[in-house]
């Protein structure tokens, strides 16, 4: 089991849920962060004053999978999230050591589905 974490640009999301959902995939979980990376933000005048923008608005996805689904997900996510230029974001693919759902009380790969 893997624990699929995603940083993209807002507007991506319905690309990459769209991409997602093609790669059926459709559980995840997803929280608007701020961040910074390679691009550094970017500066901005009003009335007069500059002000440094350096932590920009991103969304963060995590996606809990079994083996056999990590790269069709991370696939989808880089096929929907990719513009080619700065920013478009990073994925981090972690162990999960288990998973249970409450519901049920199953654990492990069946809680993930």
């Amino acid at each position: 089991m893997k624990m699929i974490i995603a940083v993209i640009q807002p507007e991506k999301l319905t690309d990459v849920k769209a991409a997602l959902l093609e790669a059926k995939v459709g559980k995840m979980t997803a929280k608007n962060v701020i961040g910074c990376g390679q691009q550094m933000g970017y500066t901005e005048s009003y009335r007069g004053a500059k002000t440094e923008v350096n932590l920009l608005k991103k969304v963060e996805l995590q996606i809990a999978v079994n083996e056999d689904f990590v790269k069709p997900a991370v696939d989808a996510i880089i096929k929907g999230a990719r513009t080619g230029n700065i920013g478009d974001g990073k994925i981090f693919i972690l162990d999960l050591v288990d998973c249970i759902r409450i519901r049920t009380g199953e654990t492990g790969k069946a809680a993930i589905g």
